[in-house]
């Protein structure tokens, strides 16, 4: 018996549902692209949203395609850039380091040319300086309270000499070496400096407390004149230290005198200047004087 013409998917309506849904799938799609085909061709800029979409989804593949056609040769150049990518990476990186290493000491010897020019600046048409030295250790807890100098005999440095900052009076020294000194600190309790008000020349005596302060006692007894923020200076009495520089500045009143905080801090000091005994100084003054008159 011949086979019949129609074909038709066979008595499910299971089938014959799917069939029919592709046709009309495949009609409406039909459609759906006449319509954006006619919409599109008078007015593109419409789809420019969606055309960027695709071209960003394809552009991996399209990457790689293009990749492929450049040949063997950028294939190899591909290859030995990835083989020799941490050697480069690593040379990179030891640059880097050393750049940062050279960078911190240019900024930690521009500060210190810094500190350096405010220490010179104190002598400019003034007292001449023995040595101009860094300060190289401090007792900071110990109730008897030293410092150490760089600077020794080789320099000129001797006992008796004062030790100033740019900031003010730091101490005397006690003990030299060849190359150190020892630096007994005004806060010591075994230091003694004759000073004065600055403002009005009112006469006292500033000695070390041990505890980081100044010990203000006046020379007369009386009415106490001090005042907190007064600043205290050496009087220039004994011949050790020049007048005028700065030791303290009162903090608090006692019945006879007050309690002063140093103006130089050795914690913080980097740089000192060792300055000659002032009898010395006076003398070499009387001496020139002497030889001009003649």
């Amino acid at each position: 018996m011949a086979a019949p013409n129609v074909r038709r998917p066979g008595f499910s309506r299971r089938a014959q549902y799917s069939t029919f849904a592709n046709y009309v799938i495949a009609f409406i799609g039909v459609g759906v692209g006449l319509v954006l085909l006619a919409i599109s061709s008078g007015h593109e800029e419409r789809f420019a949203g969606l055309r960027t979409i695709a071209s960003d989804a394809g552009a991996p593949a399209a990457t790689v395609a293009a990749s492929a056609r450049t040949g063997g040769v950028s294939l190899w150049d591909v290859l030995t850039g990835y083989f020799t990518l941490g050697s480069r990476v690593a040379s990179m990186e030891h640059d880097l380091a050393q750049a940062r290493v050279a960078l911190a000491e240019q900024a930690a010897l521009k500060e210190e040319n810094t500190r350096l020019k405010a220490t010179l600046g104190l002598f400019e048409g003034e007292i001449k300086p023995v040595a101009i030295t860094r300060l190289i250790g401090s007792t900071s807890s110990s109730s008897r309270r030293y410092a150490t100098i760089g600077a020794g005999s080789t320099k000129g440095v001797r006992p008796g000499m004062a030790v100033r900052s740019p900031l003010g009076l730091v101490g005397r020294v006690t003990e030299v070496g060849a190359i150190s000194a020892r630096v007994l600190l005004i806060t010591n309790t075994d230091s003694t400096i004759p000073v004065r008000r600055a403002s009005d020349g009112i006469q006292a005596y500033a000695t070390g407390r041990g505890d980081g302060t100044i010990q203000i006692r006046l020379s007369t007894t009386g009415l106490n004149p001090l005042r907190r923020g007064d600043a205290i200076v050496t009087s220039g009495s004994g011949g050790i230290y020049r007048p005028g520089e700065a030791v303290a500045v009162v903090v608090s009143l006692t019945p006879d005198g007050a309690i002063a905080r140093p103006l130089s801090d050795p914690g913080q000091t980097d740089f000192v200047t060792v300055e000659p005994l002032y009898q010395e100084v006076l003398q070499s003054e009387a001496d020139k004087a002497a030889e001009e008159g003649r």
